[in-house]
């Protein structure tokens, strides 16, 4: 493969569920582009093919990152134009990304950010708490010992921190949060953003675990927790 012009590295956000949120740059970036890098090639194809998009994929994720990287760089040297995707969101955000980035950077190449959508704030936006200042601290750990220490992190804060979690987990988050920072701790749950169930729980822990104890969580969920729902 050869390319006629000099190469380029674009970080792009695309849609965390409604495909109507992509946007016109976006686009425009993933139809020039030579190769995009995508966390799952066949989730990113169906954003492709809703746009009529037919620009070659490869795979990009957690578990080939590190062995895929250096070889991206020297395309992008080479004059590739590259465009790198998350499965929803923007790459980095608790998604791969940032490695690429990273070595990007050693090597003299200036990434181009296509900026979008993301969920991290999204739910910042939307779950009506404190977030002048916020932190956001990715996945908990799945293990008990280093998920407590998580939320012990969590509860020094002085300020707003959101996370991510499993919709499998969300029952022992809560209660973690419970024991750990305080059942009064106010918390949003937001739950499928920009999908056709979406939806926002709002309460202390304490009460989210009440009413929703016997609930089967599904989706893709965001919490943001806050000891002060003062502004």
């Amino acid at each position: 493969m050869t390319f006629d012009s000099a190469g380029k590295l674009y970080i792009v956000s695309t849609p965390i569920g409604n495909l109507n949120d992509i946007t016109y740059r976006a686009l425009e970036t993933l139809r020039t582009a030579d190769l995009i890098a995508a966390e799952d090639t066949r989730h990113t194809r169906k954003l492709l093919t809703r746009f009529d998009i037919h620009t070659k994929m490869c795979s990009y994720h957690t578990h080939n990152e590190h062995h895929k990287t250096a070889g991206l760089i020297e395309k992008i040297q080479a004059g590739l134009k590259l465009a790198v995707v998350s499965d929803a969101g923007t790459p980095a955000i608790a998604d791969p990304g940032f490695l690429l980035v990273r070595e990007a950077l050693a090597a003299g190449i200036e990434p181009e950010i296509i900026p979008g959508v993301s969920a991290l704030t999204f739910a910042a936006t939307a779950a009506g708490l404190p977030v002048d200042k916020f932190a956001f601290y990715g996945f908990p750990p799945v293990k008990s010992g280093r998920k407590t220490v998580f939320f012990e992190r969590i509860a020094a804060e002085d300020k707003t921190v959101i996370i991510f979690e499993s919709p499998h987990r969300i029952d022992k988050a809560l209660d973690y949060i419970s024991r750990i920072i305080g059942s009064k701790t106010s918390v949003a749950i937001i739950r499928e953003a920009t999908k056709l169930h979406e939806e926002v729980l709002r309460g202390t822990a304490e009460e989210l675990s009440e009413q929703h104890k016997d609930r089967k969580w599904k989706g893709e969920c965001v919490l943001v927790i806050s000891k002060s729902s003062k502004s």
